[in-house]
Protein backbone atom coordinates (compact mmCIF):
# COMPACT_ATOMS: atom_id res chain seq x y z
CA UNK A 1 0.00 0.00 0.00
CA UNK A 2 3.03 2.45 0.68
CA UNK A 3 4.40 1.36 -2.28
CA UNK A 4 1.14 2.18 -4.68
CA UNK A 5 0.75 5.18 -2.52
CA UNK A 6 4.09 6.74 -3.48
CA UNK A 7 3.92 6.02 -7.21
CA UNK A 8 0.41 7.54 -7.16
CA UNK A 9 1.66 10.34 -5.57
CA UNK A 10 4.92 10.80 -8.08
CA UNK A 11 2.38 10.34 -10.66
CA UNK A 12 0.71 13.36 -9.37
CA UNK A 13 3.62 15.24 -9.18
CA UNK A 14 4.94 14.68 -12.63
CA UNK A 15 2.08 16.23 -14.03
CA UNK A 16 1.43 19.25 -11.74
CA UNK A 17 4.14 22.09 -13.26
CA UNK A 18 6.77 22.45 -9.77
CA UNK A 19 6.30 26.10 -9.88
CA UNK A 20 2.03 25.29 -8.70
CA UNK A 21 3.11 22.64 -6.54
CA UNK A 22 5.59 24.58 -4.53
CA UNK A 23 2.99 27.67 -4.29
CA UNK A 24 5.40 30.32 -6.59
CA UNK A 25 4.20 31.84 -9.64
CA UNK A 26 4.65 30.11 -12.70
CA UNK A 27 5.25 31.03 -16.46
CA UNK A 28 2.18 31.10 -18.69
CA UNK A 29 1.97 30.99 -22.40
CA UNK A 30 -0.54 33.09 -24.02
CA UNK A 31 -1.53 32.23 -27.41
CA UNK A 32 -3.96 34.74 -29.14
CA UNK A 33 -3.36 38.49 -27.17
CA UNK A 34 -6.80 40.12 -28.21
CA UNK A 35 -9.26 40.79 -26.36
CA UNK A 36 -9.83 37.97 -23.72
CA UNK A 37 -6.37 36.73 -24.25
CA UNK A 38 -4.67 40.48 -23.21
CA UNK A 39 -7.27 40.33 -20.33
CA UNK A 40 -6.31 37.26 -18.57
CA UNK A 41 -3.26 37.23 -19.35
CA UNK A 42 -2.77 41.19 -17.69
CA UNK A 43 -4.35 40.07 -14.48
CA UNK A 44 -2.47 37.01 -14.60
CA UNK A 45 0.71 39.27 -14.82
CA UNK A 46 -0.88 41.84 -11.89
CA UNK A 47 -1.12 38.32 -9.88
CA UNK A 48 2.48 37.94 -10.21
CA UNK A 49 2.95 35.31 -13.05
CA UNK A 50 5.47 35.36 -15.58
CA UNK A 51 3.43 35.75 -18.74
CA UNK A 52 4.59 35.60 -22.60
CA UNK A 53 1.96 36.47 -25.44
CA UNK A 54 2.05 36.01 -28.65
CA UNK A 55 -0.35 36.46 -31.77
CA UNK A 56 0.04 36.47 -35.54
CA UNK A 57 -0.45 40.12 -35.40
CA UNK A 58 2.69 41.87 -33.67
CA UNK A 59 1.38 45.01 -32.79
CA UNK A 60 -1.60 43.11 -30.95
CA UNK A 61 0.88 41.78 -28.52
CA UNK A 62 3.30 45.03 -28.19
CA UNK A 63 -0.31 46.62 -26.76
CA UNK A 64 -1.53 43.46 -24.78
CA UNK A 65 2.49 44.15 -22.85
CA UNK A 66 1.79 47.71 -22.45
CA UNK A 67 2.16 49.00 -19.18
CA UNK A 68 2.41 45.79 -17.68
CA UNK A 69 5.85 45.52 -16.87
CA UNK A 70 9.24 43.23 -16.66
CA UNK A 71 6.73 39.93 -15.82
CA UNK A 72 4.93 40.50 -19.39
CA UNK A 73 6.81 39.84 -22.58
CA UNK A 74 6.73 38.60 -26.31
CA UNK A 75 7.24 36.19 -28.11
CA UNK A 76 6.08 33.75 -30.96
CA UNK A 77 3.09 31.23 -31.07
CA UNK A 78 5.63 28.66 -31.03
CA UNK A 79 7.89 30.06 -28.09
CA UNK A 80 5.01 30.44 -26.02
CA UNK A 81 3.51 27.34 -26.20
CA UNK A 82 7.10 26.00 -25.54
CA UNK A 83 7.42 28.57 -22.13
CA UNK A 84 4.00 28.17 -20.26
CA UNK A 85 3.63 25.63 -17.45
CA UNK A 86 0.19 26.48 -18.29
CA UNK A 87 -1.00 28.10 -21.59
CA UNK A 88 -4.08 30.01 -22.56
CA UNK A 89 -5.23 29.85 -26.25
CA UNK A 90 -7.47 32.87 -27.23
CA UNK A 91 -8.49 32.16 -30.76
CA UNK A 92 -11.13 32.02 -33.23
CA UNK A 93 -12.54 28.76 -32.94
CA UNK A 94 -11.90 27.81 -36.48
CA UNK A 95 -8.02 28.91 -36.14
CA UNK A 96 -8.08 25.54 -33.14
CA UNK A 97 -6.77 23.26 -35.96
CA UNK A 98 -3.98 25.79 -37.30
CA UNK A 99 -3.36 26.05 -33.86
CA UNK A 100 -2.74 22.16 -32.95
CA UNK A 101 -0.68 22.14 -36.73
CA UNK A 102 1.66 24.31 -35.67
CA UNK A 103 2.06 23.76 -31.84
CA UNK A 104 0.23 20.54 -30.83
CA UNK A 105 3.22 18.26 -30.49
CA UNK A 106 4.52 21.57 -27.59
CA UNK A 107 0.72 21.40 -26.11
CA UNK A 108 1.07 17.55 -25.30
CA UNK A 109 0.91 16.94 -21.35
CA UNK A 110 0.44 20.70 -21.03
CA UNK A 111 -2.42 22.48 -18.85
CA UNK A 112 -4.05 24.59 -22.15
CA UNK A 113 -7.04 27.21 -20.32
CA UNK A 114 -9.76 27.14 -23.03
CA UNK A 115 -12.21 30.37 -23.16
CA UNK A 116 -13.02 29.56 -27.21
CA UNK A 117 -16.60 29.71 -28.53
CA UNK A 118 -17.30 28.21 -31.49
CA UNK A 119 -19.48 31.03 -33.39
CA UNK A 120 -21.18 29.20 -36.50
CA UNK A 121 -21.24 32.73 -38.17
CA UNK A 122 -17.81 33.38 -37.86
CA UNK A 123 -16.33 29.68 -37.91
CA UNK A 124 -18.30 27.78 -40.12
CA UNK A 125 -19.58 24.31 -40.73
CA UNK A 126 -17.21 23.01 -37.67
CA UNK A 127 -18.82 25.46 -35.08
CA UNK A 128 -22.54 24.01 -35.56
CA UNK A 129 -20.99 20.14 -34.91
CA UNK A 130 -18.84 21.78 -31.75
CA UNK A 131 -21.92 23.47 -30.19
CA UNK A 132 -24.27 20.16 -30.58
CA UNK A 133 -21.34 18.00 -28.85
CA UNK A 134 -20.02 21.03 -26.27
CA UNK A 135 -17.32 23.61 -26.86
CA UNK A 136 -15.11 21.81 -24.15
CA UNK A 137 -15.68 18.18 -25.63
CA UNK A 138 -14.89 19.69 -29.21
CA UNK A 139 -11.73 21.57 -27.90
CA UNK A 140 -10.06 18.47 -26.63
CA UNK A 141 -10.70 16.81 -29.93
CA UNK A 142 -8.72 19.53 -31.65
CA UNK A 143 -6.10 19.34 -29.21
CA UNK A 144 -5.59 15.79 -28.40
CA UNK A 145 -3.00 15.37 -25.94
CA UNK A 146 -3.38 18.93 -24.34
CA UNK A 147 -4.77 18.85 -20.71
CA UNK A 148 -7.84 21.19 -21.67
CA UNK A 149 -9.48 23.07 -18.75
CA UNK A 150 -12.43 25.04 -19.87
CA UNK A 151 -13.44 28.29 -18.42
CA UNK A 152 -13.41 32.44 -19.37
CA UNK A 153 -15.55 31.52 -22.06
CA UNK A 154 -19.01 32.82 -22.07
CA UNK A 155 -18.52 36.43 -20.11
CA UNK A 156 -16.95 39.41 -22.59
CA UNK A 157 -13.52 40.94 -21.94
CA UNK A 158 -15.10 44.26 -20.29
CA UNK A 159 -16.96 42.68 -18.21
CA UNK A 160 -14.09 40.47 -16.67
CA UNK A 161 -11.76 43.47 -16.56
CA UNK A 162 -14.47 45.27 -14.52
CA UNK A 163 -15.11 42.30 -12.40
CA UNK A 164 -11.99 41.21 -11.34
CA UNK A 165 -10.91 41.19 -7.71
CA UNK A 166 -13.41 43.04 -6.74
CA UNK A 167 -14.24 43.23 -3.53
CA UNK A 168 -16.54 40.43 -1.63
CA UNK A 169 -18.34 38.58 -2.49
CA UNK A 170 -16.72 38.24 -5.98
CA UNK A 171 -17.47 37.12 -9.42
CA UNK A 172 -17.73 33.70 -9.45
CA UNK A 173 -16.30 31.53 -12.94
CA UNK A 174 -17.16 27.72 -13.76
CA UNK A 175 -13.62 25.67 -14.23
CA UNK A 176 -14.18 22.01 -15.81
CA UNK A 177 -11.69 19.44 -16.78
CA UNK A 178 -11.37 15.76 -17.25
CA UNK A 179 -8.08 15.82 -15.99
CA UNK A 180 -7.86 16.28 -11.61
CA UNK A 181 -4.56 17.67 -11.58
CA UNK A 182 -5.20 20.42 -14.43
CA UNK A 183 -8.42 20.81 -13.07
CA UNK A 184 -6.84 21.71 -9.86
CA UNK A 185 -4.13 24.20 -11.73
CA UNK A 186 -7.22 25.85 -13.55
CA UNK A 187 -9.48 26.36 -10.55
CA UNK A 188 -5.68 27.93 -9.03
CA UNK A 189 -5.43 30.21 -12.18
CA UNK A 190 -8.96 31.67 -12.33
CA UNK A 191 -8.68 32.52 -8.63
CA UNK A 192 -5.24 34.41 -9.60
CA UNK A 193 -6.99 36.56 -12.40
CA UNK A 194 -9.63 37.53 -9.65
CA UNK A 195 -12.51 35.45 -9.65
CA UNK A 196 -14.14 33.20 -7.52
CA UNK A 197 -13.82 29.58 -8.86
CA UNK A 198 -16.25 26.97 -9.13
CA UNK A 199 -16.02 23.14 -9.84
CA UNK A 200 -18.28 22.61 -12.80
CA UNK A 201 -16.98 18.73 -12.93
CA UNK A 202 -15.62 17.20 -16.71
CA UNK A 203 -15.51 19.11 -19.57
CA UNK A 204 -18.89 17.38 -21.27
CA UNK A 205 -20.44 19.23 -18.20
CA UNK A 206 -18.80 22.35 -19.48
CA UNK A 207 -21.57 22.37 -22.14
CA UNK A 208 -24.04 23.81 -19.27
CA UNK A 209 -21.67 27.22 -19.35
CA UNK A 210 -21.55 27.23 -22.99
CA UNK A 211 -21.91 30.81 -24.46
CA UNK A 212 -25.51 31.44 -24.94
CA UNK A 213 -26.36 29.09 -21.79
CA UNK A 214 -28.29 30.34 -19.22
CA UNK A 215 -25.17 31.55 -17.21
CA UNK A 216 -23.37 33.47 -20.04
CA UNK A 217 -22.66 36.79 -19.00
CA UNK A 218 -24.38 36.61 -15.48
CA UNK A 219 -22.72 37.66 -12.90
CA UNK A 220 -23.26 35.46 -9.83
CA UNK A 221 -21.44 34.45 -6.93
CA UNK A 222 -20.30 31.55 -5.86
CA UNK A 223 -23.26 30.10 -4.28
CA UNK A 224 -25.15 31.57 -6.64
CA UNK A 225 -23.56 30.07 -9.72
CA UNK A 226 -23.43 26.61 -8.18
CA UNK A 227 -27.10 26.55 -7.78
CA UNK A 228 -27.55 27.80 -11.49
CA UNK A 229 -25.85 25.07 -12.43
CA UNK A 230 -27.35 22.37 -10.57
CA UNK A 231 -23.95 22.14 -8.34
CA UNK A 232 -23.37 20.89 -4.98
CA UNK A 233 -22.54 23.40 -2.30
Amino acid sequence: MKRRAFILAMTAAAVVPPAFAQGKPMKIGVIGSGRIGSTIGGLWVKAGHEVMFSDRDAEQVKRAIEGLGPRARAGSVPEAAAFGDAVLIAVPYMALPAIQQQVGAQLKGKVVIDPNNPVPSRDGDMAVEARAKGAGVSSAALLPGARIVRSFNAWGYATMAREANRAAPRMALPVAADDAAALKLGLQLVSDAGFDPVNAGSLASSKAFDLGSPVSGRILTAAELRQALSLKP
